[in-house]
């Protein structure tokens, strides 16, 4: 009856259940046989007092007897076998023994017949209901029949001892089915209430192990974060989680824009920042940013510990979406963020002149392809003069040597108008915002001829340039173009002023 419900779950903690309960039922109808035992003394009262003429003393005393056998071996059952089904016929078995014994000694006590089918429904188990009614029906029809010839002596009103029998087990059987369908109904209904306390109680617990594990996670992310803050949207409260006292404050959302946490914490942010922090932690807008969202964050600085990290994190919300009860933390992040600066810086940057490299270049000029050259954008392509020779007479360190000191001349002509790259082996870009080109490339010029190396004493470069100014309307990649062009013409005015063959 209980696979019929189809919930594993529930079917397990039933038959659970069950066990559980047959257990407790075996234990009281022990009792309850025990209990029985007064029954000899109680008949033979009545048969002292007159009440019962045709009773013996001897039954009363076998009366007593059989209970008191019918109660330990019962017993010996519920030590041994305690959620046995047998043990649990066995005691209502006895009981209607013990009647039908009564029937046949002509103690009259027709109500006790259906006690037994009473009894059975404490174990809520159908199989156990069904035996206990068919078992008083026999026993009621066997002791009936043994009794009526008796019984029919007593009354006038029948024409022989079988139509006695036939007009008292005609009402039996009435009797028999009414309380059957009613049993069974009961039943029933006990089943399904034990359905709904078990569902009830699950649905209890996980409510409780879930709270418990939120719970868990509050703990756990006071000991992290160095602000937790409870805001519910349900009463309009905040709660900081780290404070000793947990002191639920009231949010007025009609003239409130931020929680007293981060009133506090707006006095410590960066004053170029300030604003953001203030629309990012405005709590009229949290509820809104935060449907249908797990987490929304943002990075800001703190004035004395650095960079830290504000999230509003959904711990309840509506079935739509919407939150009802946020966490709100912050978290030092300086160090996080140090570190992805140093990254972002190495990969950004070249290893032997820690001057920016191609990727930084190439990143760059999509950045100025997008929203167009500047007025006074001026893109310079540089080349080391003799990389190759010096290379190849003074070996590969005389080379390194050669390209850090035309990076250093580099980047002290240019300093912070712009930024000097890296492209290649001995190849460098620059861009630049300035209104004289030229006036770099001859300090570019001058700083070469000023250096002097440890391999070699003198370094010069090639160095061409192309200015939007001078070339409206072109691109990004126009300039390059032109920058390069007017390198590579200034590299040939090298070689030939100086007599050297390139192909040598």
């Amino acid at each position: 009856m209980i696979r019929k419900m189809g919930d594993d779950m529930f079917v397990r903690e039933y038959d659970e259940f069950i066990m559980q309960n047959r257990v407790k039922v075996n234990r009281y109808l022990n009792k309850v046989l025990w209990f029985f035992v007064i029954a000899g003394p109680a008949i033979a009262a009545g048969v002292w007092a007159g009440v019962f003429r045709d009773i013996s003393y001897v039954t009363c005393l076998c009366i007593s007897v059989v209970v008191v056998l019918f109660s330990l071996i019962h017993l010996i059952l519920v030590k041994q076998y305690p959620t046995s089904r047998a043990t649990s016929i066995f005691a209502l078995s006895a009981v209607d023994g013990l009647l039908v014994y009564m029937a046949v000694s002509h103690v009259s006590i027709h109500l006790t017949w259906f006690l037994v089918p009473v009894l059975s429904l404490l174990f809520s188990d159908r199989l156990i209901l069904f035996y206990a009614v068919l078992l008083n029906y026999g026993m009621m029809l066997g002791a009936t029949w043994a009794t009526a010839p008796y019984y029919w002596s007593l009354h006038t009103g029948y024409d022989s001892a079988l139509a006695y029998f036939y007009d008292v087990m005609g009402g039996f059987t009435i009797e028999t089915l009414i309380m059957s369908a009613s049993a069974y109904a009961l039943g029933t209904l006990t089943v399904e209430y034990y359905r709904e306390l078990i569902i009830k109680s699950n649905t209890i617990r996980e409510k409780d192990v879930q709270m418990g594990e939120k719970i868990d996670i509050l703990d756990s992310m006071v000991e992290i974060y160095d602000n937790v803050n409870l805001i519910s949207f349900v009463d309009n409260t905040e709660m900081s989680l780290r404070s000793p006292e947990q002191k639920k404050h009231g949010i007025d959302m009609t003239t409130q824009t931020h929680t007293l946490m981060n009133q506090r914490l707006m006095k410590q942010v960066m004053p170029d920042q300030l604003e953001a922090f203030k629309t990012f932690t405005n709590i009229k807008t949290v509820r809104g940013r935060l449907s249908n969202k797990k987490i929304i964050s943002a990075d800001f600085i703190d004035v004395v510990e650095g960079w830290f990290r504000a999230q509003y994190i959904t711990v309840d919300s509506t079935l739509d979406g919407i939150p009802n009860v946020v966490i709100y933390v912050t978290r030092n992040v300086d160090e996080e963020k140090r570190r992805e600066e140093h990254l972002i810086r190495i990969s950004l940057t070249d290893e032997m002149t820690r001057l920016y490299n191609r990727r930084c270049y190439e990143e760059d000029l999509t950045e100025l392809r997008n929203k167009g050259p500047e007025e006074d954008i001026v893109l310079f392509s540089v080349d080391v003069n003799g990389l190759k020779t010096v290379n190849d007479t003074k070996g590969h360190a005389a080379g390194d040597e050669l390209i850090k000191g035309a990076a250093d001349c580099l980047s002290l002509a240019v300093g912070n108008r712009g930024k000097v790259y890296r492209t290649g082996g001995d190849e460098f870009m620059a861009v630049v915002h300035t209104d004289d080109p030229e006036t770099i490339r001859k300090t570019i010029a001058e700083r070469s001829a000023e250096w002097h190396g440890i391999y070699t004493d003198k370094i010069t470069v090639s160095v061409g340039y192309a200015a939007y100014r001078a070339n409206p309307g072109a691109s990004i990649d126009d300039l390059e173009h032109l920058a390069d062009t007017d390198m590579y013409g200034e590299k040939e005015r090298y070689y030939r002023e100086n007599a050297i063959d390139r192909r040598r």
